[in-house]
């Protein structure tokens, strides 16, 4: 694997990404340089040194830590004589292996299509060899148009197929909000414990659980019950990361926007990442291209088992809102879920109902969304004050036949 960046955390990162498909990193290279060689990135004196270690080491194939260009791929293999990938590659390859769905599935593919897409460019001379004079096109150029013509065609495929899906996604989303229950995505640089905080909200052990990178890229929906009794949901989503490729970002564009539906973002860092604050700056951004930025946001720091205690008071200090839990230990989850409570209610009313005697067994069709705050019974029934969303509360005032009494803020 290779880099000339000036980059420790990234390169760790790509060396995570490659132990995700099994693949073993036998030596890490850096070099410095203000600007990449147009030719072969590396320089040309560079890459000859770097051809030598190869043959030495047997290397199967070089890894740049960054998005190189078809020229300079090309000339890099002609120098070492092993295939070159580069970090986009990689990430490709890292999600090709954990998408399970047929969206996430399908997804991967329109990536991969884009980014090869302009890579074919250049090629045609290579496939002319073969023959071809003055004014026409040699036979290496035809087969050259007709791939790109089928890969134009797959990628309108696929565009229309995800978009079919996305709209399967919407009328779920609907009735997500004709049901009136509250959700609240969970979202961070991928690895900060994101599937592993859902399983401990939800007990749900069918969750894959995972310490490699984008072991979830479909969302992940749980119900969890909150203190005050009532049902939300709870959203997993795929993880961010550094120099994601423009082709999967508009391939996932569907699923972040997601996020955007959300009543409440729970933003999870791994506290014991020595980059937790440049991996928070990252997700943080991500947040703001999704336009979600206006969304409630809590930020909770994970993996508290793992930092010393002087760690841990230096960082509460700076981040007194923040919250911190052990989503692995279980540590802090109630004082989670209880701030979520508190978060939810900001945007909820309050309504009073008086509520007679045969109907209030209706309330319990309602429990799952409203706060019951207090009530008084008497012979006739009962004055209860509910907290919940205003659409809730206007079909429970139908519900119990206009039996609003006063209504508060």
């Amino acid at each position: 694997m290779l880099t000339i960046e000036n980059d420790e955390t990234s390169c760790e990162e790509l060396v995570n990404l490659l132990a995700n498909i099994d693949a073993e990193v036998v030596e890490v290279i850096e070099q410095k340089r203000e600007f990449p060689d147009s030719r072969f990135y590396l320089g040309r004196g560079k890459a000859e040194a770097v051809a030598e270690k190869i043959a030495h080491l047997g290397i199967d194939y070089v890894v740049i830590d960054s998005e190189i260009t078809p020229l300079q791929a090309k000339n890099l293999e002609k120098v070492f004589k092993v295939p070159v990938r580069d970090r986009t590659q990689v990430i490709l390859d890292v999600f090709a292996k954990h998408a399970t769905t047929r969206e996430g599935k399908l997804q991967v593919e329109l990536a991969r299509l884009q980014y090869e897409l302009p890579r074919l460019v250049g090629e045609g001379k290579s496939l002319s060899r073969l023959g071809g004079g003055v004014g026409t096109r040699g036979p290496g150029e035809q087969k050259l148009e007709e791939r790109r013509r089928r890969i134009h065609e797959r990628i309108a495929t696929l565009r229309k197929e995800l978009q079919e899906l996305r709209k399967n996604r919407e009328q779920q989303r609907k009735l997500r909000l004709e049901n009136e229950l509250a959700t609240v995505s969970i979202v961070g640089y991928t690895n900060a414990g994101k599937s592993c905080l859902l399983a401990a909200l939800s007990s749900d052990p069918s969750i894959t659980v995972s310490g490699r990178l984008f072991s979830t890229l479909s969302p992940v929906v749980r119900r969890v019950k909150l203190p005050d009794g009532r049902i939300v949901l709870f959203k997993d989503t795929v993880g961010f990361i550094r120099k994601v490729p423009h082709s999967i970002i508009e391939a996932f564009k569907s699923t972040l926007e997601e996020i955007s539906y959300s009543d409440l973002i729970i933003l999870l860092a791994d506290v014991s990442d020595p980059e937790l604050i440049q991996k928070i700056n990252v997700a943080e951004e991500v947040l703001n291209e999704l336009k979600a930025e206006s969304i409630p946001r809590l930020l909770v720091f994970n993996k508290v088992d793992l930092l010393s205690k002087e760690n841990l008071e230096r960082l509460s200090d700076a981040y007194p809102s923040a919250i911190f839990i052990s989503a692995l230990k279980g540590q802090g989850i109630d004082v989670l879920l209880e701030e979520v409570c508190r978060v939810l209610e900001k945007s909820e009313a309050e309504w009073e109902f008086f509520v007679d005697a045969k109907r209030l067994h209706l309330l319990e069709k309602y429990r799952e969304k409203i706060t019951i705050k207090g009530s008084v019974f008497t012979d006739e029934g009962a004055v209860v004050k509910i907290r919940a969303r205003e659409g809730v509360l206007k079909k429970l005032m139908k519900l119990l036949d206009g039996g609003m009494k006063t209504c508060e803020s």
